[in-house]
């Protein structure tokens, strides 16, 4: 990467502290021109949407241009944009208006690779309307998720597939285009938990095939705030349970109540922030967000690699992360030792790198690893090679004292 690292650690206040966070699956640290821009949006004259007075053409220039930021960084249409209060809250909203078209006898496939929003919700929907919940499993030795693992839950009965872009427990990152030419042979819509994948890879809809893709800003440098793309079209055909007086135009038709303006400033913020990144320094800010997750991926790459040489090291340690395909997020046990223990002890060090399941709770029963998971360490754009030798080295303090 071109960039100075120093230089972009320096934009993230929480770094100061002298923590060395491997944390950021479970939600990134933010870079000072996302807190400016949430204060910014509410030192401003801020009001409910319209075009009268400055607080309300403040509140619609917010909503529209975090929309088209969104959209660029997802490969999306603005007006296929539905902002929520998080993944999970959008995935229980869809899910309920989705199952309105399902009956008796129809199929819905839920994998156990999945974070639990994207299989509960999908569960209860489910069972709400007396269809019938198939489930896709994973390869424990390999961390593998096949397209023959979907093909095999298929037939002319589902009505949907819910499956990760990317494993936020172990980093998996199963073939979508392939499953989601698989789902759409037999007539099935595909919703995508991108929450762990969008803060580490370029999203383009169309290229991935998925017809709702999911994601959170809060895991890639924004505040906490639920995203959803889908083509228009598409939401012009799912109808959820809403007010009377609310507006019936997508997306908004999907957003309940009064958005929270001053975290869509911030989201996008973040994908401007994420887009300075790149070593581009012409073309689109599409273009530009591009190129910064090509060069961030290969960063990653290397930082990953010397954590897995450095972890290859420690005879009592056990990585699940061995997918081909997968993000920089590896999950780990040491034999006779709490995982608990240690992210204790790590945090004692100033290092971060919590233990758990992480509510991919499917997951970690079918690695054998029950409700108690292990520690995960993850890897976000200001980590950097000091940071790993720091992990790596209270680790190792912990393996053997």
């Amino acid at each position: 990467m071109t960039y100075d690292v120093a230089a972009i650690r320096a934009r993230f206040p929480a770094l100061a502290s002298g923590i060395a966070h491997f944390d950021g699956p479970g939600g990134t640290q933010t870079p000072r021109p996302v807190i400016d821009a949430i204060a910014a949006a509410l030192s401003a004259p801020l009001s409910n949407r319209g075009d009268g007075t400055p607080g309300e053409r403040n509140a619609e220039t917010i909503v529209t241009e975090s929309r088209r930021a969104l959209a660029d960084l997802l490969g999306a249409d603005p007006a296929g944009i539905v902002f929520g209060r998080s993944a999970t809250q959008l995935t229980y909203d869809f899910s309920r208006a989705l199952a309105k078209s399902w009956a008796p006898g129809d199929e819905v496939v839920v994998t156990r690779l999945d974070h639990d929003s994207n299989v509960r919700p999908w569960i209860q929907a489910a069972e709400s309307v007396g269809a019938v919940v198939r489930w896709v499993d994973f390869d424990p030795a390999t961390g593998e998720l096949t397209v023959d693992h979907v093909r095999a839950a298929l037939s002319e009965r589902t009505r949907l597939v819910a499956v990760t872009a990317a494993s936020n427990l172990i980093g998996t990152r199963p073939d979508l285009p392939a499953i989601a030419r698989l789902a759409h042979e037999v007539g099935a819509l595909l919703y995508v938990d991108g929450v762990h994948h969008a803060a580490h890879a370029s999203v383009d809809l169309a290229t991935l095939g998925t017809d709702f893709y999911v994601c959170s800003s809060y895991k890639f440098l924004g505040p906490h705030l639920g995203v959803l793309a889908a083509a228009p079209a598409l939401l012009e055909t799912v109808w959820p349970d809403k007010l009377l007086p609310s507006t019936n135009v997508v997306p908004e038709r999907f957003e309940f109540g009064t958005l929270p303006y001053e975290l869509l400033a911030g989201a996008r913020a973040a994908v401007d922030f994420l887009a300075d990144l790149s070593p581009e320094s012409v073309g689109t800010r599409r273009d530009r967000l591009v190129a910064t997750y090509s060069a961030l991926g290969e960063r990653e790459d290397v930082l990953r690699t010397r954590i897995e040489q450095g972890l290859a090291e420690l005879d009592a340690v056990t990585v699940y992360s061995r997918a081909a395909r997968r993000t920089p997020t590896l999950l780990l046990t040491i034999a006779d030792r709490s995982t608990v223990d240690a992210y204790r002890f790590l945090a004692e060090n100033k290092v971060h790198a919590p233990s758990g399941a992480f509510y991919a709770i499917e997951a970690s029963r079918h690695l054998g690893l029950g409700d108690t998971g292990g520690m995960r360490i993850g890897l976000a754009p200001y980590n950097d090679a000091a940071d790993v030798e720091r992990l790596l080295s209270a680790l190792t303090k912990f393996v053997y004292r």
